[in-house]
């Protein structure tokens, strides 16, 4: 089953907050056709400052654990479902480099976060390859994570 097919048959409403994706998450799920029957749009909060002015990430949490963590992935995936209306929120926040890696999240290194109705989870990934197989992966990864949880929770 498709995301797509998914959000159609259930009549969930979806939304993404992106970082790392720059928009590339956004861009694969409106490539397809009917994707207005259920995608109601998304933010692309590339800095600090718009993770905590659109999507109420509060800045002290990105001080003390990083854009790049659990916390802020799942902040994330549920404010765009309150800023959007949406049913449903799928946020991707990482590193794909090919600088910005540190030794605690090198290059490749992206949290997605999943918010449904009932609840927000996240999960940890390690991609490998260069800046745009990062971003792929990533989107990849993120539609399958959403299929997942929404496919068994919703």
């Amino acid at each position: 089953m498709k995301v797509q097919e998914l959000c159609v048959r259930r009549g969930l409403t979806l939304a993404v907050a992106e970082s790392c994706t720059g928009g590339l998450l956004g861009g694969s799920l409106t490539a397809l056709p009917g994707s207005s029957g259920y995608f109601l749009g998304g933010i692309i909060a590339y800095s600090n400052r718009l993770k905590t002015d659109l999507l109420n990430v509060p800045a002290d949490l990105l001080e003390s654990e990083g854009a790049v963590s659990r916390s802020v992935a799942e902040i994330m995936a549920r404010e765009v479902t309150v800023v959007t209306g949406a049913d449903c929120g799928i946020s991707v926040t990482g590193v794909a480099g090919p600088s910005g890696g540190t030794v605690d999240k090198p290059v490749g290194t992206v949290w997605i976060g999943i918010a449904v109705p009932a609840g927000t989870i996240s999960r940890l990934y390690h991609f490998s390859g260069h800046r745009d197989e990062v971003r792929e992966q990533a989107v990849a990864a993120a539609l399958g994570l959403f299929l997942e949880i929404a496919g068994e929770t919703v």
